[in-house]
């Protein structure tokens, strides 16, 4: 089967590395070198490569920035290859090239088969590339959750789909149980709103005020106030245009009017213009005719009852009331009520709302404890069979009376949920702690790693579990980080030997200071610096003949031309070669 592989990488600026190029190739590559020459940043330079943090810290003393190049041979039709032509990127005959820079001021930016990509998707395709372990992820693996989660993956299916399950009803019942204990606990604070809102409805329907009442009771206090100014003011305008019966010699608008359109029609005949200008006289005349009629009206209907001029301003202070309260206008006014009558049905159900929540709640739980106990058991079933593949591994690691077990338990909670008729904690991946336990040789309990295994065991674990990884969930290609730290003798034979045999089935990259294991290696890479303390494209080279048993010699020894040392080596190589 074709898989992707990890061609190259050139390395700039970063840590102590000038420049330098790191050319890798399928199966079992060791990079080796002095302490400080700069071998660890290979594993930094391939982690930011898959969309590991920046840190300005890397960049090296001097430069503006750090630049990681790689050039990945990705298969048609892999996962990633496809993932990365959805992005956008390019890909040349097969081959990905990735690129991340890292700024002196911290900032970064990626760069995916010649395309900007947010930093996020190399990580996404980290997933389906490459794994990555150091030493810091042997530490991880002392934490419970991380120990979980490396059974929940070996499990695959058989876990992800309850848990799946699990987690939105998990999260369906801390959202029902969130509301309820608002409502509840803020029932003093609703019920006071509640009255508060009440009391206004009241206040307002006491009232009934209608849309655009204010305006027109403004309107008319104005008129009922000025009255006899009005009346007064509408009966001259009236003669003016009428006449004043009580002055029958007196000229008005109207007579005016009346005579001067008498005047033209006599002419009108002789000239069309002035025809129509007579024409528009007479519509005058009706015009004034109809004001002075309305004026005539307007006086007979002008109420000055005071009376009712004070049952304006009676009504116009219990609105003011209303809009000081409650609103600009009287409109406002009503648009708060609506919204207080929805609001007041709303707090008014929470009694109703707190009984739908409850049984909401408790059914949740229910259904939450059962497949929490079907989770359980999933992860159960595959921890016995995890444990039982990880010891079959740690015998080939050179410790062939180890068991691995795990323990899953519970924790009694009074507040927790129902499983197996206890009522026990739960949270979002379930109620089950999970231990890793080791019991390094026959007659020793099991304990957890944490405190049952050494350095150089917890090495062999790790790479363990990643070997058994590799047979269920693969992945291209491995980079380990002197996962051997804390081996030496048989056991890093060993290593050594289980390492050449998973790099038959992927690209296996292993940073190591131990001669045993990097004479497995198909390939050995040494990184080694010049005189000013940097590393430049001739400090990484691949290792061939008598180079690579000069390293091996200094690796055993410290002394390159040890002859002894020099025997070592070459038997190291003769038997790994034999080995494989």
């Amino acid at each position: 089967m074709v898989v992707s592989v990890l061609e190259e990488m050139r390395i700039r600026s970063l840590g102590v590395i000038d420049d330098a190029v790191v050319e890798l190739s399928p199966g079992f590559t060791a990079v080796t070198g002095e302490t400080g020459a700069g071998k660890t940043m290979v594993v930094t330079s391939l982690g930011l490569l898959l969309g590991g943090r920046a840190d300005a810290a890397l960049v090296r003393i001097g430069a503006r920035n750090a630049v990681v190049e790689g050039r990945i041979a990705v298969p048609d039709g892999s996962p990633a290859g496809v993932r990365a032509e959805e992005a956008g990127a390019e890909l040349d005959e097969g081959t990905l090239l990735v690129s991340r820079t890292v700024s002196a001021e911290g900032r970064s930016r990626a760069h995916l088969g010649g395309r900007s990509v947010p930093v996020g998707l190399l990580a996404e395709l980290a997933d389906d590339l490459v794994a990555v372990h150091g030493q810091s992820d042997q530490q991880g693996l002392l934490k419970l959750s991380r120990q979980r989660q490396a059974l929940d993956r070996y499990a695959g299916y058989a876990v992800a789909v309850p848990l799946g399950t699990y987690a939105e009803a998990y999260k369906r019942l801390r959202a029902v149980t969130a509301e309820l204990e608002e409502i509840t606990t803020r029932a003093r604070e609703r019920a006071q709103e509640a009255d508060l809102l009440r009391f206004g409805l009241e206040e307002i329907a006491a009232v009934e005020p209608r849309a655009g009442e204010d305006t027109e009771l403004a309107e008319e206090a104005e008129r009922l106030g000025h009255a006899e100014a009005l009346a007064s003011a509408a009966a001259v305008a009236h003669a003016a245009l009428a006449g004043n019966p009580e002055d029958p010699e007196g000229v008005d608008a109207g007579t005016l009017v009346a005579g001067a359109q008498r005047a033209l029609e006599a002419v009108r005949a002789h000239d069309p213009a002035l025809a129509a200008l007579t024409d528009r006289i007479g519509e005058i005349g009706i015009l004034l005719r109809d004001v002075a009629g309305e004026l005539a009206g307007y006086a007979d209907d002008l109420d000055a009852d005071p009376l009712r001029l004070a049952a304006v301003e009676e009504r116009r202070a219990a609105l003011t009331a209303l809009t000081r309260k409650y609103g600009e206008d009287v409109a406002e006014v009503l648009a708060w009520a609506e919204r207080s009558a929805a609001r007041l049905t709303e707090l008014e159900g929470d009694d109703e709302r707190i009984g739908e929540l409850t049984a909401e709640r408790d059914s949740l739980r229910s259904e939450l404890g059962a497949l929490a106990q079907e989770l359980s058991e999933a992860r159960t079933e595959a921890a016995e069979r995890f444990a039982a593949a990880v010891t079959e591994e740690l015998a080939s690691l050179a410790m062939p009376h180890a068991r691995v077990s795990f323990d899953i338990r519970q924790t009694e909670d009074p507040e927790g949920v129902e499983v197996n008729g206890r009522t026990v904690a739960y949270g979002p991946a379930g109620v089950d702690e999970v231990e890793l336990l080791l019991a390094p040789h026959p007659g020793a309990p099991p304990r957890p790693i944490a405190k049952g295994a050494s350095g150089g065991e917890l090495s062999r674990v790790m790479l363990a579990v990643e070997v058994v990884f590799a047979g269920t969930d693969p992945v291209p290609t491995y980079l380990f980080d002197e996962v051997d730290a804390g081996v030496g003798g048989k056991a890093a034979v060993e290593i050594g030997r289980r390492l050449a045999r998973l790099a038959k089935k992927a690209q296996v990259v292993v940073v190591t200071h131990l001669p045993q294991v990097a004479a497995f290696a198909d390939r050995q890479l040494l990184v080694e610096k010049t005189n000013d303390g940097s590393v430049t494209r001739s400090g990484v080279k691949v290792l061939e003949g008598e180079d690579r048993v000069r390293e091996l010699s200094r690796m055993l020894a410290g002394q390159e031309d040890s002859e002894t040392a020099r025997a070592h080596a070459e038997e190291l190589l003769a038997a790994a070669r034999t080995d494989a």
